[in-house]
């Protein structure tokens, strides 16, 4: 019987001569196919979340926005109709004073448009549906699928009204910012 030599071939020659051929086994394919799979899952779940909690950061921001943005503008505005424009003595509500809006009162005064409004109570009842101040867009044309309502109620010191901005999310979250106007 005459034997074959395999001297002088190169490794890979050898080996296809003995029939023992490089590579992994269907078992070895399989475990790894299945530690990858475990890998990745472990992965999105971990990841999935974080963009859930990056949405709703994203939300509450431009929900911060919305409502500061209007509470800045509230601000600047004087306390009441019977108030003096200048901030001038006396006060609405004191001794020598007017007396100052009912809250029945509270709203816009009479046919005054968005542009008009020139005192903290005639914000009460304003929506997304309302015009931005000197825009010819709504607040739900800049704030999509955000919901927002403003109250103003006189507070429980004498002479303050309580400005409560509630801003609702796209998903549902009502955030409520309130800010305490005084009479001075």
């Amino acid at each position: 019987m005459r034997t074959k030599s395999i001297k002088g071939r190169g490794t890979a020659q050898a080996k296809a001569a003995t029939g023992n051929q490089g590579g992994f086994t269907l078992m070895e394919l399989v475990v790894g196919m299945l530690v990858m799979s475990i890998a990745i899952v472990m992965m999105t779940s971990m990841l999935f979340p974080q963009a859930d909690r990056a949405a709703k950061t994203l939300h509450r921001v431009r929900s911060a926005e919305l409502a500061h943005g209007i509470l800045n503008e509230i601000w600047g505005k004087r306390y009441d109709q019977n108030t003096n424009a200048n901030g001038g003595v006396p006060a609405c509500g004191s001794p020598l004073g007017l007396p100052c809006s009912l809250e029945t009162e509270f709203g816009p005064d009479g046919t005054e448009t968005r542009e008009q409004f020139n005192d903290v109570d005639d914000y009460h009842g304003l929506s997304e549906t309302n015009l931005m101040l000197n825009s010819s867009q709504s607040y739900n044309d800049f704030y999509p699928n955000y919901r927002l309502a403003v109250s103003v109620v006189l507070g429980a010191a004498a002479n303050t009204k309580l400005v409560t901005v509630n801003v609702t999310t796209p998903d549902g979250e009502v955030i409520t910012y309130q800010a305490l106007r005084s009479n001075y």
